[in-house]
């Protein structure tokens, strides 16, 4: 098994600045000791380590821990608007434990993906056989679909399913229906628990997955725990057996694990 969404970070350190001190659960040192004993017993053997600052430093530090067998990959950072980012996606590139990219586009303008000056560095991913780890919210669907759209060839994983609005499905579902059409575009089932409003029914996550199911079904679903984010509303234990009870047991190997090796080229 894989878990294709795993954070760590050390606070002040390798250019981190978040979280801050009021998300007093996760304020504090997440080390590949912490989750690899979490993810034994959860019967997870490989990982795929994401960056989580807007920093290179933070994926040279990944990146210098891959040598470690628990460690299937890196999804790294850079600064795609950079004049010379296509040549610094090359560089990065050259180690082969880089298996993707992540711009933060959460808190952007929804058009980010639109900008034309960006799309060199989307044409070098797609040569090198990068995967763009989409961090979007609802807003930012249509200009993902439009990037999509352009570069057929690049492999997107959409984080964390776009952050739905629980009670506000109906836009986001739409929009993410239309980019599951797509062949370049599959989902991660991460992240969820955290953007569930505060006190919701144990089965909040049931319409949500629905969709997902429904949009990209057991090839183009892959399952990660966003740890230790995921502290913030559960356990790594809770979210991986709620999981595994949502989707239909014949279909665990795929979303569990063969997905991400073949997304990801593990």
């Amino acid at each position: 098994m894989i878990d294709t969404h795993v954070h760590l970070w050390r606070l002040g350190q390798n250019g981190c600045t978040w979280p801050t001190p009021d998300l007093a659960p996760i304020y504090r040192d997440f080390t590949l000791d912490d989750v690899g004993q979490l993810a034994q017993a959860a019967g997870v053997d490989q990982l795929i380590l994401v960056q989580s600052q807007e920093d290179a430093r933070d994926t040279s530090w990944l990146l210098s821990l891959a040598g470690n067998p628990l460690i299937a990959g890196v999804v790294g950072w850079t600064d795609f608007a950079q004049a010379d980012a296509a040549t610094a996606i090359g560089e990065l590139a050259s180690n082969r434990c880089l298996r993707g990219l992540r711009p933060m586009v959460q808190d952007r303008e929804s058009g980010w993906y639109d900008a034309p000056e960006l799309d060199s560095a989307f044409s070098a991913m797609t040569a090198l056989g990068l995967v763009l780890d989409a961090l979007v919210r609802p807003q930012h669907l249509p200009s993902l679909l439009r990037l999509a759209l352009r570069h057929p060839c690049l492999s997107i994983v959409i984080d964390h399913a776009a952050k739905p609005i629980a009670g506000d499905l109906d836009g986001w579902s739409q929009q993410m229906e239309m980019l599951a059409r797509l062949p370049n575009v599959c989902c991660k089932l991460s992240g969820l628990l955290t953007e569930l409003p505060p006190g919701a029914a144990a089965d909040g996550m049931a319409p949500i997955f629905a969709h997902l199911w429904s949009a990209f079904g057991a090839e183009r679903l892959i399952w990660g725990s966003d740890w230790p984010v995921l502290a913030l509303a559960g356990s790594y234990a809770d979210w991986i057996d709620q999981c595994r009870r949502l989707i239909p047991s014949v279909h665990h190997e795929r979303v569990f694990d063969s997905n991400a090796r073949r997304i990801y080229g593990i």
